[in-house]
């Protein structure tokens, strides 16, 4: 085959075969197909779409690139979710053992942040001790103390993924539905869940910003998962504004442990019992409610084994950032409107986040929030507090919290809702 033969027939807006798919992904793969030409294919991707037989092949060719995980050995069901990813996000920290306490084995592979979004990774990585990278025996070792395990994947999983995510992000390429679909799904789908809950972020502080492209992005996942055998659901949720009342890296594990103790901002432990339930079901579990298993101490239990067993030490003290500073209420009434974004950009630079994939982030960078949309505020009343390592750093994130924040008479009508939607097979 010919690579420039593949490039006119997505140029011209032709369905490619999936011998033409299989070879190109294969190729690029082994690099026996040059940079600019996958670049190419992939804008013509992005300008012309996919069907729904050329995404699955895409994705199952970017599988079959390397290994596969198998979890056929253990003795019960396993089930995992991914976040699309947004500001304040940290429902995979509590959630994984609390699915764990239920009954499940939960195999996680997560990623970094990037820009103004949060990365589980460094999230957990603020825990003293605590270990991202584990090898395939390792991670079933966790699994089994603790039924949940939370790690980066490895190299050998779905490599032509890694080298095709750094094509589009150069190539201004990101924004394809069916190449974010195939990226995603070729991760979890090798990773050998039998069981997907996919929670696809949207609003300002996330990817997806309307619920049309949303929704779209999410019946192409579930398409996928479905077509390879895995239990899919996708929930819509709201990232219109900050999730929690924790942006940062050890700020968000600090709230997360409040919600294992059984308490936490609404918010957070709404989404959590009800991304549970969804694997639980997802999973063919039953038996235990989730709030239960927050209630009783046994999800707090399952953390505090995860954490022990990838190296880290649940009752250390976490990081906290050298230097505070207070944004206060302008007036008093309502806070309106908060938006993510804006929040998501100020943690970032305070130092919570980072530009580029090698740089380092700081553990107890931040943004605390101390007032969500719809609360009564008072002139001078703190809003928010940040956290930086340097001083310094404050006068960015203030830039970036302009116009981020209203106080008006009541909340914005067009707040979403929490759970926006759901989507099956």
């Amino acid at each position: 085959m010919d690579a420039i033969d593949v490039i006119v027939a997505k140029r011209d807006g032709r369905e490619l075969s999936g011998e033409q798919i299989s070879w190109v992904v294969d190729a690029y793969t082994r690099g026996a197909i040059a940079e600019e030409q996958m670049a190419s294919l992939a804008m013509a991707i992005l300008l012309n779409g996919m069907t729904r037989p050329e995404i699955g092949r895409w994705t199952e060719a970017m599988i079959r690139s390397g290994s596969r995980m198998d979890w056929s050995g253990l003795d019960r069901p396993t089930t995992d979710k991914h976040s699309t990813g947004g500001v304040g996000d940290k429902i995979t920290l509590p959630l994984a053992p609390l699915v764990a306490a239920c009954g499940a084995y939960v195999p996680q592979l997560s990623g970094r942040g990037l820009g103004h979004s949060g990365g589980t990774l460094d999230k957990l990585e603020s825990i003293p001790g605590w270990r991202a990278s584990l090898s395939n025996d390792e991670m079933l070792g966790v699994l089994r103390a603790a039924g949940a395990v939370v790690c980066a994947a490895g190299d050998g999983l779905a490599p032509a993924d890694k080298k095709l995510y750094a094509l589009r992000d150069v190539t201004g390429t990101v924004e394809s539905i069916p190449l974010i679909a195939s990226s995603i799904m070729s991760k979890k789908i090798a990773e050998g869940t039998g069981a997907l809950v996919l929670d696809v972020k949207v609003g300002s502080g996330a990817f997806m910003k309307d619920v049309e492209h949303a929704r779209e992005l999410a019946r192409t996942m579930v398409d996928l998962g479905t077509d390879h055998g895995v239990t899919t659901v996708a929930l819509l949720t709201a990232m219109d504004r900050p999730l929690g009342l924790a942006v940062g890296n050890a700020l968000e594990v600090r709230e997360s442990l409040e919600v294992l103790s059984g308490g936490g901002p609404s918010d957070v432990v709404e989404l959590t019992v009800r991304l549970a339930r969804e694997m639980l079901e997802a999973a063919g579990v039953t038996g235990r409610d989730p709030e239960d298993a927050l209630k009783d101490g046994s999800a707090m239990d399952a953390w505090r084994r995860m954490i022990a067993a990838q190296g880290g030490d649940p009752d250390a003290a976490l990081p906290e950032a050298a230097e505070t500073l207070e944004v206060t209420a302008p007036a008093s009434g309502v806070l309106s409107r908060l938006d993510a974004y804006g929040v998501g950009v100020a943690a970032w630079r305070l130092g919570a986040g980072r530009a580029r994939k090698e740089d380092s982030v700081s553990a107890g960078a931040g943004v605390t929030l101390h007032a969500k949309p719809g609360d009564t505020v008072r002139e001078g009343q703190p809003l928010m507090t940040l956290h930086a390592d340097e001083a310094a750093r404050f006068e960015r994130a203030l830039a970036a919290l302009e116009g981020s924040y209203e106080v008006g008479e009541a909340a914005d009508p067009g707040m979403l809702p929490l759970v926006v939607d759901r989507i099956t097979a």
